[in-house]
């Protein structure tokens, strides 16, 4: 019985902007996407008829709608329609690290993982455009984890261009162990009333360092602070300890502040660790992967 294992790593958005609203109902992007070290740990055992799916965490899905076990099954019915397939199930154990509901994919890193791993396994028959475009099919965000670099990323999150022009950042990431649906955010977001000072579809990214001050930037935070005050809060404790600059990832509810180095990210942890507000929170500093 064949096992092995993979990591799936988590991903901040350094600016979001929403530029519109297609007729099927998803929103067209414009963002800059970085992967974290920060990572889920999936190990996957292939036999048995079926996918299943094996996590310990309250949050995650282990029935169909899991998307890693989606991601598996559309593999293996796409690789092998109509042939009788060398296995036909098997069973993936996650190990959650990335926080659920927190704007950080971890649900969209986790079925990447599968679709690389499995692609791996059976001597990569798709290559990494045609694995982007089966990604595509379970979740906008998908085909970024499987581009695995950080990438200004347009449509629905199915066009990426790769941007290596970041400073390596580390993150303070924290998580108010409040679990927003993005659903939600994007059914509260009134296109006609997202005004930011920061017009970010006017800059031209090539060639330029990611600015801060300028840049940090996220179409869906105003909406999901109205919901989640703590957002705002959080913000401002990581700017006064220090942070180069703060926001919230993707739909929330995690918000991240990006510091020079680990050590005054480490630093800025156990301020904010010892601060009464943070009691119910959870902090991680990770890396960007750049």
């Amino acid at each position: 019985m064949d096992m092995f294992c993979v990591k799936a790593p988590a991903k901040i958005n350094l600016f979001l902007r929403i530029t519109g609203k297609r007729p099927d109902g998803y929103h067209d992007l414009y963002s800059l996407m970085c992967p974290l070290a920060l990572y889920d740990v999936l190990t996957l055992t292939l036999g048995g008829k079926e996918v299943g799916i094996v996590c310990d965490h309250p949050g995650v899905p282990e029935d169909a709608s899991n998307l890693a076990a989606r991601s598996a099954r559309l593999f293996l019915e796409t690789m092998f329609a109509g042939n009788t397939p060398p296995v036909s199930g098997l069973t993936i154990h996650i190990e959650k690290n990335i926080p659920v509901g927190a704007g950080l994919g971890g649900g969209s890193s986790d079925a990447a993982a599968v679709l690389t791993a499995l692609n791996d396994h059976f001597g990569q028959p798709l290559s990494t455009p045609a694995l982007m475009a089966l990604a595509a099919r379970i979740g906008a965000d998908v085909p970024f984890f499987i581009f695995g670099a950080p990438a200004l990323v347009t449509g629905i999150g199915d066009r990426l261009d790769p941007f290596p022009h970041l400073t390596p950042w580390t993150a303070l990431l924290v998580y108010p162990n409040e679990v927003v649906s993005t659903a939600w955010v994007y059914k509260n977001l009134n296109l006609r009333l997202t005004k930011d000072e920061k017009k970010l579809s006017k800059f031209n990214f090539d060639g330029r360092i990611l600015n801060v001050d300028e840049h940090l930037v996220n179409d869906l935070e105003s909406v999901t602070e109205r919901a989640f005050p703590v957002i705002k809060r959080i913000k401002r404790l990581l700017l006064a300890h220090g942070a180069a600059g703060a926001m919230m990832s993707g739909s929330g509810s995690t918000v991240f502040g990006l510091f020079a180095n680990s050590e005054r990210a480490i630093s800025a942890r156990t301020a904010l660790c010892n601060n009464q507000q943070s009691k119910n929170w959870t902090l991680y500093v990770a890396d960007l992967l750049i």
